[in-house]
């Protein structure tokens, strides 16, 4: 008897032994179940008409109808369907052909075994919370903000992250912030903590001077208390406290190396707590490279902004860090993607974007002129754009956030066991990469 909870896989590739070699790697996976196996694109959409399948390995090259057109038939006929094309071309031409034609993820043949099912895994969860997100109804009263449902006994964590370098996750971090204490009121505490040590911007962005950081906490994270956190909170005029990363790199080696014993990761863990215990929303902005301390704030963080920008280099850095969060244990509702800079001209629609990756909780527009004036001057585009997409946009994101971490937020702070979790995720983190 099928088990309704197995993935449905689809095998469409002409040659034979490719077949059987996949259907044989399938099968040990109890997870998954291989119900049919096409040798052209014709018999290919055929059968995912019949059999309705959640997952199709597509081949690229086929007799007569090709992979792409293939996919496009599909996509149109089954989209509950979901593409994974498989070339022994890696070139970006045949990703973006097969981002264009619908398909949620491309590799390069022969996969290994852990990402083939790995990517048949992740591809089958986001569709199913595709479909849920579907069918789940409003929870935000039109033109309004979800109310609180009850008194919250510690903040909200959220993680700002971009795997790749300038797509302006610094700017989506503090325009998040301001948006979330508007939203909130001045009665409630929004803060915002620069979690690159090294190399932070948030304080050029907010034109703060970083007579106080995070280095004048982290070096005493046991004398840690109330009054001592909001002295080193910087204070901005939109009612945000910040948390300035260190005003030179080498304080931030310092903290790595201190003297006392304690880990920087362990030092980072008190100050973050202490931080949700006196604030009801911390935003984190993070930076690109998953090391010990973006993944203790990952880790940490109940959601996680997976920022990109519409281009094919973002896009695969955001299809592996799916991939690494997956092998992490991290649930699908905790990671959301925001598309930032979003223009037309770049040739890759938001549809195109999302059916690659997942659906986008945010789509922020394109305007380079507003965003180096910001940055350059120190001002948050929210106190000048507000009325204009740009800023409406970023509004728009602060309330479904705010809804988001709602759901997600426990009553009570951070536990022992989930720091030992954490834990877990970097040594699993070093084995991962190591292999």
């Amino acid at each position: 008897m099928e088990q309704p909870d197995k993935i449905r896989v689809l095998i469409v590739d002409d040659i034979a032994e490719t077949r059987e070699n996949l259907r044989k790697l399938l099968s040990f996976a109890p997870d998954i179940e291989v119900i049919g196996a096409a040798a052209s694109g014709e018999e290919g959409v055929e059968l995912a008409r019949e059999t309705q399948p959640h997952v199709v390995l597509m081949d690229i090259n086929l007799p007569g109808m090709d992979g792409i057109t293939a996919t496009e038939h599909i996509v149109r006929e089954v989209p509950a369907a979901q593409i994974v094309i498989l070339s022994v071309q890696g070139e970006t031409g045949y990703m973006r052909r097969a981002m264009a034609a619908g398909a949620r993820d491309f590799l390069v043949k022969p996969p290994s075994g852990d990402e083939l099912l790995g990517t048949i895994r992740r591809v089958s969860e986001i569709s199913r919370a595709q479909a849920a997100l579907i069918t789940a109804p409003p929870t935000i009263a039109e033109g309004g903000v979800a109310p609180s449902r009850r008194p919250r006994k510690r903040g909200a964590m959220l993680a700002v992250y971009a795997p790749k370098g300038g797509v302006g996750c610094t700017t989506v971090a503090v325009n998040l912030a301001i948006a979330l204490q508007e939203q909130l009121g001045r009665a409630r505490k929004v803060a915002l903590l620069d979690g690159n040590l090294q190399f932070g911007d948030v304080g050029v962005m907010l034109n703060l001077q970083a007579s106080r950081s995070i280095a004048d906490l982290a070096v005493r994270p046991e004398e840690l208390d109330a009054d001592m956190l909001t002295s080193v909170l910087s204070p901005h005029p939109t009612g945000i406290r910040v948390l300035l990363a260190p005003p030179h790199p080498e304080a931030a080696e310092n903290l790595r190396t201190g003297g006392d014993g304690t880990s920087l990761e362990r030092r980072l863990r008190a100050i973050v707590e202490k931080m949700l215990a006196e604030c009801d929303v911390v935003v984190v902005d993070t930076w690109s490279l998953i090391e010990d301390t973006t993944l203790t704030l990952l880790d940490a963080a109940e959601l996680i902004l997976l920022v990109i920008t519409p281009a094919i280099p973002a896009i695969k850095s955001a299809r592996l860090f799916l991939d690494v969060a997956y092998k992490l244990g991290y649930p699908r509702e905790k990671i959301e993607l925001v598309i930032n800079k979003s223009d037309r001209r770049t040739g890759l629609r938001l549809d195109q974007i999302e059916r690659a990756l997942m659906p986008a909780v945010g789509h922020i527009p394109f305007d380079e002129r507003a965003g180096i004036a910001a940055a350059n001057r120190g001002v948050p585009l929210l106190m000048e754009e507000r009325a204009k997409p740009l800023g409406q946009s970023l509004i728009r994101l602060a309330q479904s956030v705010s809804e988001k971490l709602e759901r997600l937020v426990p009553d009570e702070g951070t536990s022992e066991a989930d720091w030992e979790s954490a834990e877990t995720s970097q040594r699993l983190l070093g084995r991962i990469l190591g292999s």
